[in-house]
């Protein structure tokens, strides 16, 4: 079945289970890219305070570098990816659990609670659907006031890399449901209570981190 013809619950189940087959070797695949976002993963996460919502908590890269003093809340639609994360626990200082919970429905998550939420390439592996779903659970589960930081990878404007990207495009889209031309900004800013407060490339112009607040 092609994911174009599926409706959001058969597109979430389609993730869920490429991601139950894909996490069996998940940190292996991811081994190369990883040593570039190693190097980002304490300044995007050492700042955040409070109670802390990490969607698409993955294999658990992110935990490690949380502030003792935070209360984090890690959700996952894979269960195998989750239990990849659970043995990461073992090296992190904060109180944390982690969910088995699907982004675009919260079903276990309050209103109302977070200072923050976190994620790194959850919404580009989302469907334009599903991801404006997402979307609207951020706002519902962050404090007035709370804050969000999201990186995303996008296509490049730079002829080269655009040609590098498009050559892994297809692996990239069959192994973990990932796209570069997804519209997550433009999502956040059609948004009625999340406000973009700034954006910034964290390397070329592919890397987007994108920041705003709860209003």
């Amino acid at each position: 079945m092609r994911m174009l013809n599926m409706n959001s619950n058969e597109k979430n189940f389609f993730l869920q289970e490429k991601y139950n087959i894909t996490a069996t070797f998940y940190d292996f695949l991811d081994y190369p890219w990883e040593r570039i976002y190693r190097k980002w993963r304490p300044t995007l996460i050492g700042d955040l305070r409070g109670k802390i919502l990490e969607a698409g908590v993955g294999t658990g890269r992110n935990l490690e570098f949380y502030h003792d003093d935070v209360e984090l809340v890690g959700i996952e639609l894979s269960r195998k990816m989750l239990s990849k994360a659970e043995k990461r626990k073992t090296k992190v200082r904060c109180n944390v659990s982690l969910v088995h919970e699907d982004a675009t429905i919260m079903q276990s998550i309050d209103s109302n609670q977070f200072d923050w939420i976190f994620s790194t390439f959850m919404c580009c592996v989302m469907p334009d659907e599903i991801q404006k779903l997402a979307i609207e659970q951020f706002g519902r589960v962050l404090k007035k006031g709370g804050r969000f930081r999201l990186l995303e990878i996008v296509y490049s404007k730079n002829e080269k890399i655009r040609k590098i990207q498009e050559l892994f495009a297809p692996f990239v889209e069959k192994v973990y449901g990932a796209r570069f031309d997804r519209n997550t900004l433009r999502y956040l800013e059609q948004s009625s209570n999340l406000q973009v407060t700034n954006t910034t490339f964290l390397k070329d112009d592919t890397y987007l981190l994108i920041e705003g607040i709860r209003t």
